[in-house]
């Protein structure tokens, strides 16, 4: 089925002034931050063409090591065949790359901004790599009311929009789609008012406290959220949003990979809803945590990142690839935690596969019960037919 790189074939004759900006332009741009724009857009405000940047990243890789990467985003850089050899974005400059992993502050966030040819900008802000730093900071969302990344995003967008007087949206895929509404959110009222739309693809939302805010009541309208049927991630603590559901060639948690969302023209293609599992995720998951104190939900994570930092590894990846060693770290720090500690992750994850049960029995029971009924309803129509 017909995806984004699809459409940037289909639509490479067909600038912004014949057809505005939309939802699949915003995945395009937010996928393509996951490219390591390093040395090819410079952090300061120099406009770099996007055939330039093209030209420059291919120069510092080449297109077997980007195929042989182990991650669902490795064909973001290939996006820009399409854009520089169409109408659309063929005028297209980027500037002001921002990249930081900080372990120290528990930060792992990277931003560009792209100038369109419909003289609006459009911020893009990246999801979570490989980095064991970038997965904590998801799970800190759960129990901090701000990150230190979304302040640092916040803090992208007043310092270069302050004092430029143009028309912005902003964007993300998966926790970059979180950076984007926190930054659009939390910006300079000036700089607020002239975002255009902020788009969420599949992105998590945020603490309930954050999202009954006067800015954020007042941003809620800019917002387009997008989910495929299987969601998981876009679903996580608190949005409001209307959640545009879409159509995804992929299988379970494996939705989340924008490269596999159905497109059809200048729309995602949309399903008639979310699938029960997704449903009954979300369900299990906003219980357990609703269940969990902050304290709980802090040691939670930083019990369970403490093991996969206690390996010294950096990444996932370099897990994977030293999984006996890394094991054996892990099993290390377990041993000398304190008994207390354990036990409390341990009642934690008890909890959550305990409320897990207990939703899955009553989906079941439900559509027993639902069976049960059609079946009943079908014998007393046979019965009686003129009924």
């Amino acid at each position: 089925m017909p995806n984004i790189q699809d459409y940037l074939a289909w639509r490479k004759d067909v600038p912004f002034s014949v057809s505005p900006f939309n939802e699949v332009d915003s995945l395009v741009l937010t996928e393509l931050i996951y490219a390591d724009l390093a040395g090819c857009v410079p952090p300061d405000g120099e406009r770099v063409p996007l055939a330039e940047v093209r030209k420059r990243f291919w120069q510092r890789h080449t297109k077997e090591d980007i195929l042989a990467e182990d991650t669902f985003t490795k064909m973001a850089p290939f996006l820009m065949d399409g854009m520089v050899d169409g109408a659309r974005f063929a005028g297209t400059e980027l500037a002001w790359f921002y990249d930081v992993v900080d372990t120290a502050a528990d930060v792992q966030l990277a931003a560009v901004t792209f100038f369109l040819a419909d003289g609006t900008a459009f911020v893009a802000f990246r999801g979570t790599d490989s980095s064991i730093v970038g997965w904590k900071e998801d799970f800190i969302m759960s129990y901090l009311p701000e990150t230190e990344g979304q302040r640092r995003a916040a803090a992208y967008v007043d310092g270069h929009f302050d004092a430029l007087n143009i028309p912005l949206r902003l964007g993300g895929h998966s926790k970059g789609g979180n950076m984007a509404v926190y930054a659009a959110v939390c910006a300079k009222p000036s700089v607020r008012s002239r975002v255009m739309a902020v788009y969420n693809n599949d992105g998590p939302g945020f603490l309930e406290a954050f999202t009954q805010t006067e800015a954020y009541r007042d941003m809620l309208p800019r917002i387009v959220c997008t989910v495929p049927e299987d969601a998981i991630i876009g679903t996580l603590l608190s949005s409001g949003a209307y959640r545009h559901v879409v159509k995804s060639t992929a299988f379970s948690i494996f939705q989340h990979d924008g490269f596999s969302w159905q497109v059809l023209g200048p729309r995602f293609v949309e399903a008639e809803g979310r699938s029960e599992s997704s449903l009954l995720i979300e369900t299990t998951l906003r219980q357990w945590l609703g269940g969990l104190d902050e304290e709980a939900r802090r040691t939670f994570v930083n019990t369970l990142f403490g093991l996969f930092e206690a390996t010294g590894a950096n990444t996932f990846t370099q897990i994977k690839q030293e999984k006996m060693q890394s094991l054996s770290s892990m099993k290390k720090m377990l041993d000398t935690m304190p008994k207390e500690q354990r036990e409390k992750v341990w009642n934690t994850l008890m909890q959550l596969i305990k409320t897990g049960g207990d939703n899955m029995m009553q989906d079941a029971k439900r559509a027993i019960l639902s069976r049960l009924e059609a079946f009943a309803a079908r014998d007393k129509k046979q019965e009686n037919p003129d009924v």
